[in-house]
């Protein structure tokens, strides 16, 4: 089989229609076999003819989608050099739009002898090592759109692939677990009914279990260890031909923007699945190890680790940065998603050994066209160190923000001394965000995500209960920040379950009230739990899967989550897209646009923020005073309300604000009394007059609303 010449770029393989282009980076080879497979497994080898730049390519007439292909690369094999060069081992093409087959955890992948880790291995792990596959490039998008949902009016969901749907009983077997199951109308259903905006899927992108956990018969099953970065999960589709993800994949997002939901994609750019110097060589490290990788500086066969999980990525070379950027364009341009939640984002701005603001990660992103026109969620931190960096992002990106996590849990559970910080992070963190010309949605507000308790575990566990993992409970995080209400994990007593429903409706409402964009993760609506298991990632199973048996048993938390979301839709006063000034904001108004107050109605002292056993606050939200204009350049208003936040272990008598800031307010949620519809203004509801007292109820949050 006689290559043409072909084209260095596009990397990766790519189908014209007549045959494909295949091009891959290698600055330290020697010579690059592409090697073609057919499904019995017999292998072609076409020695690739051209290099420029330092990308070898060849074009093959009439090669077409479905086949199945790998690199050898010829090179210097130098491991205290940093060079790891066999072509003995099959590459996977980091540029792969789609991989077939598992890798099978043979000796063969190593590039050394398990009896002697000085030793060169030279058998072949061909038949070990999934094959990259040509996809065809073309779909029918239709009259596609994104949805371009503004970050004030989104609510985020976290959710899983396969564990959202793999037990949904409305949904066909063959469809459980996949794409396409994501995309049912079941699920479509679910998720608009809930008010959501966007799902945050976990890690998509091709990926691998370990093989310590293969070793224990569990699975990698969060995903965030990363073999192939432009192709889709192959373990997510329906059956179908070899390479089908792609168009399953696109489906689903066309289907779910049709619904007008974004899909927002966590990405681990980071580190991948080859480990540390005694991982397996499956694709970056045997095709040009110290270009992709940071090495180390006194020992070159070692690796920087700033994930925890054995290497990072060498972001300081422009071409492990173009892989990067290729790869988000290309899940922005062909894929149609609508955003990437970057996981551990500090690692990626180390160029030598701090975080960096001015990295060129940062300055790539800011000027890339594409890139800066979608969502840009950083979990601002790494293992590293320096590498807590919340509040630290440049003014284009979004963050998970720790701190509200941390300060909303410890408020809840009645944690002293942090009434200050609480009334800070629920106004959306000014002290992280405003300074660099940022807003209240530079904040993902989240009480819960997938790494840690779920919402109901969250109320029911003091301490972690990771058994299953099988490390004797040693993985996970031990600052949880959760309070069990009286009993560790599953109990009878009534007394404990009530408590345990109304702080679960405490953390939601508090979410759903907060400036800033809410996160929560699929599940918590329902009341899942994983058992006390807060590091779920080789969960495979019923402890990680969404139980939607659930959604029976306690209806009542979903219909409150789905009533809360409305609720902040409805209100721009709880979304505003600018921070609280704390004063009048126009000319001739008398009242500030927020007011905090104690609990006997006066104003907030700079004293009582300080006041170690408060738990008890309220504050006045001006509907009147927003400085915006909706679409048309109209001011936009809202009505007024007033916010009881009450995490005290015994009822308070609450003075409401004086007559100045509204004559009437009728309660539209009380946490302590689910029977008061979420934000329905009716005249069966409790109506408290200005300077008038009524009850907080022992860990509860009151929202009224001004009628007159």
């Amino acid at each position: 089989m006689r290559p043409w010449p072909g084209a260095a770029y596009p990397l990766g393989a790519t189908y014209d229609g007549a045959g494909t282009n295949f091009a891959v980076f290698s600055e330290v080879a020697d010579r690059v076999e592409l090697c073609l497979f057919e499904p019995d497994g017999s292998e072609t080898r076409v020695t690739l003819p051209e290099v420029d730049g330092h990308v070898w390519h060849g074009y093959l007439p009439e090669v077409g989608p479905g086949q199945l292909y790998g690199y050898r690369v010829h090179g210097p094999y130098e491991p205290e050099q940093g060079q790891r060069c066999n072509p003995n081992k099959l590459m996977i093409d980091p540029y792969a739009k789609a991989t077939h087959g598992p890798v099978n955890w043979d000796e063969s992948l190593f590039g050394y002898h398990f009896d002697d880790h000085d030793s060169r291995n030279d058998l072949d792990s061909g038949p070990h090592v999934p094959k990259s596959v040509v996809i065809n490039p073309y779909f029918d998008w239709g009259n596609d759109r994104p949805p371009n949902v503004p970050y004030s009016e989104s609510v985020i969901y976290e959710t899983h692939v396969r564990g959202l749907t793999i037990a949904h009983p409305d949904i066909p077997e063959e469809l459980r677990g996949t794409y396409r199951g994501l995309a049912h109308p079941a699920m479509i259903d679910h998720l608009t009914g809930l008010g959501v905006t966007a799902v945050e899927l976990l890690p998509v992108h091709q990926f691998i279990t370990d093989h310590h956990l293969f070793e224990r018969g569990l699975d990698n099953y969060w995903g965030y260890n990363t073999l192939s970065y432009f192709a889709p999960h192959h373990r997510y589709a329906a059956p179908g031909p070899v390479g089908s993800q792609v168009q399953q994949f696109k489906a689903m997002v066309r289907t779910l923007h049709d619904e007008g939901i974004e899909v927002i994609l966590d990405v681990v750019y980071n580190h991948t699945a080859e480990g540390n110097h005694m991982g397996p060589m499956l694709s970056m490290r045997g095709i040009d190890n110290a270009a992709y990788y940071r090495l180390t500086d006194d020992d070159p066969q070692h690796y920087m680790d700033y994930t925890g999980t054995g290497n990072s990525l060498n972001v300081r070379n422009p071409y492990t940065l173009q892989l990067i950027m290729d790869s988000l364009r290309y899940w922005v341009t062909e894929m149609h998603v609508d955003g990437f939640r970057f996981d551990l984002a500090s690692a990626l701005a180390r160029e030598f050994y701090d975080v960096d603001r001015l990295s060129a990660f940062f300055d790539i992103i800011q000027q890339d066209p594409v890139i800066r026109g979608v969502k840009l969620i950083a979990e601002p931190w790494d293992v590293g160190p320096g590498g807590y960096q919340v509040g630290n992002f440049p003014p284009l990106w979004t963050e998970w923000n720790g701190k509200y996590r941390d300060t909303v849990r410890d408020f809840w559970r009645g944690e002293p001394g942090t009434m200050g910080e609480f009334a800070s992070r629920i106004t959306g963190s000014s002290d992280l965000y405003q300074d660099d010309g940022r807003r209240p949605v530079a904040s993902i507000n989240f009480i819960t995500a997938h790494d840690g308790f779920t919402l109901r575990d969250l109320v029911s566990y003091n301490e972690k209960h990771n058994e299953a993992n099988g490390e004797d409970s040693r993985d996970g995080a031990d600052d949880n920040r959760s309070w069990n209400c009286g009993a560790e994990g599953e109990t009878e007593d009534p007394a404990i379950l009530e408590l345990r429903r109304r702080q679960r409706r405490n953390f939601l409402a508090t979410l759903f009230l907060s400036q800033g964009v809410p996160m929560m993760v699929a599940g918590d609506e329902l009341g899942r739990t994983q058992q006390g298991n807060n590091n779920a990632y080789c969960q495979d199973s019923e402890i990680s899967w969404m139980d939607w048996s659930l959604s029976y048993s306690d209806e009542d938390l979903s219909d409150f989550t789905t009533a809360m979301a409305r609720l902040r839709a409805d209100h721009p006063v709880f979304r505003r897209r600018r921070f609280f000034e704390g004063r009048p904001v126009r000319p001739g108004e008398q009242l500030g646009d927020i007011a905090w107050f104690t609990p006997s109605g006066e104003p907030m002292s700079e004293g009582d923020w300080e006041v170690d056993f408060g738990r008890c606050v309220t504050v006045f939200l001006n509907g009147e005073a927003i400085l915006e204009t909706d679409d048309r350049g109209e001011r936009v208003t809202d009505e007024s309300f007033v916010v009881c936040f009450n995490a005290h272990h015994e009822d308070i008598e609450v003075t409401a604000p004086p007559i100045e800031y509204g004559g009437k307010w009728m309660v539209v949620l009380n946490t302590a009394d689910p029977e008061i519809p979420v934000g329905r203004l009716d005249e069966s509801q409790p109506v408290v007059e200005a300077a008038d007292t009524f009850t907080a109820s022992a860990r509860s949050l009151v929202l009224m609303q001004r009628v007159g």
